[in-house]
């Protein structure tokens, strides 16, 4: 399996990332391992359709991440 870790900025793994065709496997071996993933609250994914909408009528009116993350104050 070749998986690939994701970090953040302190270098902390935060997620995963696995290829389809493992995914795939891991579906079959596992048969309930999606039963998780459906188990999203329908409200949850109305907010995200509603935002995906917005985005998809107004690409120009979002912010920058680098310019957004660089008013966070760290420290």
């Amino acid at each position: 399996m070749n998986l690939q870790y994701i970090s953040n900025a302190a270098g902390e793994t935060t997620g995963i990332y696995i290829p389809i065709t493992d995914w795939e496997k891991l579906k079959t071996k596992y048969t309930d391992l999606e039963s998780d993933i459906d188990a999203i609250p329908d409200w949850h994914k109305e907010i995200i359709l509603e935002r995906l909408k917005d985005y998809n009528e107004n690409p120009d009116d979002v912010l920058d991440w680098d310019e957004v993350k660089d008013d966070f104050n760290f420290e």
